[in-house]
């Protein structure tokens, strides 16, 4: 009510077109966020040469422990980057059991997992080593890092039908299509051919 300025048939414009905003973003997230699943899965089968799975070796960059010291306003504490990456797929792999094929397990690891596998904590054991691959040569980690994070935060948002108002939508947007065409011009064309994002952006009520 507050965006629409206290005017009710325009807070329900606004509701509307946010629903459609809304889907239409989660649309092009969906593309962009299989894309960038497979382009890591890929990379990793293509270079991860230990004696198990990357999802399953105790040695993969994705489970090994990995102790980055964490300063707070309570000094410092050891954390673990890889916590969180271990629980993912151990969660995944115990809804389909021991028996579910890697490729199903992967398929269930959502963004909110693929998103840090390019922090700076994983630059040496996952990007140097294996990521980089899923990328034009010459990527930068960090380049491509931080909109990745963006667009995790903008899905995290979508998914819980939080209000779009105040997002930059066409920002993110535009993120979404630089590195999707870094993972494949063809994804880039097609979503950005594809996408009603744009055209919703400028019926705002």
């Amino acid at each position: 009510m507050t965006a629409a300025g206290g005017d009710p048939a325009r807070a329900l414009a606004l509701y509307e077109w946010n629903t459609s905003l809304t889907c239409a973003v989660l649309r092009d997230l969906s593309h962009f966020e299989i894309a960038l699943r497979n382009a890591y899965a890929a990379a990793l089968d293509a270079t991860w040469n230990g004696n198990g799975h990357w999802l399953e070796d105790p040695a993969s960059p994705l489970r090994a422990p990995l102790i980055r010291v964490k300063k707070g306003s309570r000094g410092t504490r050891r954390v673990d980057m890889n916590d969180k990456t271990r629980k993912a797929i151990d969660s995944a792999r115990t809804r389909y059991g021991r028996s579910a094929p890697p490729g199903k397990v992967i398929a269930e690891l959502s963004l909110g997992m693929w998103r840090y596998l390019s922090t700076s904590a994983h630059e040496k054991t996952l990007w140097v080593p294996h990521l980089h691959h899923a990328f034009p040569p010459g990527t930068n980690r960090a380049t491509i890092d931080q909109p990745i994070g963006d667009l995790h935060e903008l899905r995290n948002r979508a998914a819980h039908w939080e209000p779009l108002l105040n997002v930059p939508v066409a920002v993110r947007m535009k993120d979404l299509l630089t590195v999707a065409g870094l993972l494949g011009p063809d994804l880039a064309a097609y979503i950005q051919h594809s996408s009603r994002v744009d055209a919703l952006l400028t019926q705002r009520p």
